[in-house]
C-alpha cells in the first residue's frame, strides 16, 4: 500500500468516527425533536395521549374522526368531551400546552344540565365541548 493511500484511509476512518462522534452528540436533541412530531404509523399514542390529558383533569373524551386535513398540512381530529366547566378548561389548557404543535380549528362548548346533588347550596353543571383540532406537527 503506497503511503498516499495510507493517509487517504487513515482519513476516511478518522471522519467516521467524527461522524459517529456528531450522531451521539446530538441524539439527545433528536429524542426531544421525535416528541414534538407524529408520525402517520404513530397515530394511536398521540389519541391516546390526548384521552390522557382528559382523564387526568376528570374530563371524558371520544375520538369522533382523524383525517389527513385538505392541504396535506395537518391532521383533523375532532373529539367530543364532557364533565364540568373546570375539568374542560384545563382540559384544553393541557392540550394547548402539550408537546405537539395543535391548532384549534372550532370549539363548541354548551352547558347541558345542571346536576341537583342534594345539598341545596351545592349544584354542578354539566358541559359538553365539540372540538375539531389540527395536528400540525404531523408527518405523513
Amino acid at each position: 500500500m503506497r503511503e498516499g493511500e495510507w493517509q487517504s484511509e487513515e482519513q476516511r476512518r478518522n471522519d467516521v468516527k467524527m461522524l459517529d462522534h456528531s450522531v451521539q452528540t446530538i441524539e439527545g436533541d433528536k429524542t426531544q425533536l421525535d416528541t414534538h412530531f407524529a408520525p402517520s404509523s404513530d397515530i394511536v399514542p398521540f389519541l391516546d395521549a390526548v384521552e390522557g390529558l382528559a382523564s387526568k383533569v376528570g374530563a371524558k373524551t371520544e375520538i369522533d374522526s382523524v383525517n389527513i386535513s385538505v392541504d396535506h398540512t395537518g391532521l383533523l381530529v375532532s373529539m367530543k368531551a364532557s364533565g364540568n366547566f373546570d375539568n374542560l378548561y384545563k382540559f384544553l389548557t393541557l392540550l394547548e400546552n402539550s408537546p405537539y404543535e395543535i391548532e384549534f380549528i372550532s370549539m363548541d362548548l354548551n352547558k347541558e344540565a345542571v346536576i341537583d346533588t342534594g345539598d341545596k347550596n351545592v349544584k354542578i353543571s354539566k358541559w359538553d365541548a365539540t372540538l375539531t383540532l389540527k395536528l400540525l406537527s404531523f408527518v405523513e
